[in-house]
């Protein structure tokens, strides 16, 4: 059974500006052991910031397309409407005084059971109000390693 893993924007980012990265490598080659989930929100960001990805990247138009289809292709895009008003209301407590834009992704590390794939250092540390369900990509990669990838 593969472990559920809700992934956050900015790791998808970082997938896409180095696909070689370690992030980049746990969601291409971590398919086996795990189901890596993120807010359908998360195409639009990306695609919002194409051009500076592209910039930072030094991909091509081309390029960038390959590469933001061969991440996502490994990524299973969730809806908005599967979230209950109660499920983002708990989660918006956790993030009003940290960041409500990652609201959305508590919300659905909630309704999904799983780990929040972040390297926001508050949710991290558990500041935002005792939401302690967060992995990093160093304890992430631990546990691609030990899983004999």
């Amino acid at each position: 059974m593969r472990t559920k893993i809700l992934v956050d924007s900015n790791i998808l980012f970082s997938a896409i500006l180095n696909s070689e990265s370690r992030i980049g490598q746990l969601i291409l080659n971590g398919q086996s052991h795990y189901a890596f989930y993120a807010p359908k929100y998360s195409q639009t960001e990306l695609l919002k910031h194409k051009d500076k990805i592209m910039k930072l990247a030094n991909l091509s138009d081309n390029e960038f397309n390959e590469v933001y289809h061969f991440i996502l292709k490994g990524v299973i895009l969730l809806d908005h409407s599967l979230l209950t008003d109660r499920t983002v209301s708990n989660a918006y407590k956790y993030c009003k005084d940290i960041d409500i834009d990652d609201t959305i992704f508590v919300a659905f590390s909630q309704y999904l059971k799983c780990k929040l794939w972040t390297g926001d250092k508050k949710l991290i540390q558990g500041d935002a109000k005792g939401y302690k369900n967060t992995i990093t990509t160093e304890a992430l990669y631990e546990d691609f390693i030990k899983k004999g990838l």
